[in-house]
């Protein structure tokens, strides 16, 4: 069974950073594929950045070159640096996992309010 748990977010203006966590109770978290989505009110999920399991990242053109996201296999914990923030990047962000890279488990949420 897959348990995800994210932290870090909060309130930030415009231009400034924050980095997201999520803590993985997952048996074999190495040979999952992980990623970050994100769901602003009124708004479709969207994914907003992917690692396989191999390390190669994926990340929607809307956050390209400002966020990066990360694992620490040892530690079972997924990040996702945000930096350069914007208002547009206000939204629930979602800790996902997914053995197959199709199908995923939810985390339950961190909220990230940017103000300009």
């Amino acid at each position: 069974q897959v348990q995800l748990v994210e932290s870090g977010g909060g309130s930030v203006q415009a231009g400034g950073s924050l980095r997201l966590s999520c803590a993985a109770s997952i048996y074999t978290y190495s040979n999952y594929y992980m990623a970050w989505f994100r769901q602003a009110a009124g708004k479709e999920r969207e994914g907003v950045a992917f690692i396989n399991p191999y390390g190669s990242t994926n990340y929607a053109d809307s956050v390209k070159g400002r966020f990066t996201i990360s694992k620490d296999n040892a530690k079972n914990t997924l990040y996702l640096q945000m930096n350069v923030l914007k208002p547009e990047d206000t939204a629930m962000y979602y800790c996902a996992a997914s053995y197959s890279g199709s199908s995923w488990s939810w985390g339950q949420g961190t909220q990230v309010t940017v103000s300009s």
